[in-house]
């Protein structure tokens, strides 16, 4: 069984080898975004990299950033106690370009990440897609060899991220994962999608515009990746866990609480 530290380390080392520069954490207070309170994405510190207003020394890049989500647009905190997989503070895996790689290499290195480095079964992955993205569909069958079943395409705000209500944006590819029968819940898209059974586990974002604050959306210099893993969903997996409140991390920190109280 992989430890959550264990499995963070992984997911840095493949990336490292696939020529990714590793970049440490940023704080949670954005140094360069004054429109975003607390940090809640990967990408949020090489946001003027996405946008051209500053040139990066490398083209790709990997981090395990710290995030908070408890307001604004990305808000999870309504959720948290209620869900197995919800949390206001967590880690976010993540792998980025620059104008280097686009969706086929995205795709690839998520997809080989999963099945290969980490051994999960395929059988048990399902993706999205944004519902007009034809090219990330018939990647996905020719890199993963999905089905149509398995793709299923997407038209709302889900498949189509954005950092807030301005700032870089883009369709986008997620990938979920089947904890069986026994848990409630349904596919993306479908009445019960908020059930605990189909988790998402990684969000790949085809960076590909600019949102203005009048609601333009302008092309970006060049087309870039965004990709966010919640290191705390993967880890249950890995675990072989539903909750992530059950995984390694949370229970030591349960036990120390429980042994100061």
């Amino acid at each position: 069984m992989l430890s959550t530290n264990e499995i963070r380390t992984k997911f840095l080392d493949y990336f490292a080898k696939n020529g990714h520069e590793i970049i440490p954490s940023s704080p949670l207070i954005p140094h360069n975004d004054p429109t975003l309170m607390f940090t809640n994405a990967g990408m949020n510190q090489f946001k003027n990299y996405f946008t051209g207003i500053e040139v990066p020394k490398f083209k790709r890049a990997a981090t395990s950033q710290k995030c908070v989500r408890a307001g604004g647009k990305h808000n999870d905190l309504d959720n948290v106690g209620y869900t197995a997989r919800h949390h206001t503070f967590f880690e976010m895996l993540g792998n980025f370009s620059f104008g280097d790689y686009f969706k086929e290499e995205a795709i690839f290195y998520a997809w080989n990440f999963l099945t290969k480095e980490l051994g999960v079964s395929a059988e048990k992955l399902l993706v999205t897609v944004y519902h007009t993205d034809e090219d990330a569909k018939n990647l996905w069958k020719k890199i993963a060899g999905l089905s149509d079943e398995k793709i299923i395409k997407i038209s709302t705000d889900d498949n189509f991220w954005s950092m807030g209500e301005v700032g870089p944006c883009g369709p986008c590819s997620e990938i979920f994962y089947d904890h069986g029968d026994k848990i409630f819940g349904d596919v993306p898209g479908s009445k019960d999608q908020n059930g605990d059974r189909f988790i998402e586990i990684w969000n790949l974002v085809f960076m590909q515009f600019e949102k203005h604050k009048d609601g333009k959306m302008i092309p970006l210099p060049k087309p870039c990746i965004d990709t966010g893993m919640g290191l705390e969903r993967i880890t249950s997996i890995m675990q072989g866990k539903h909750d992530n409140y059950e995984t390694d991390v949370f229970l030591n920190l349960i036990s120390e609480v429980k042994s100061i109280i």
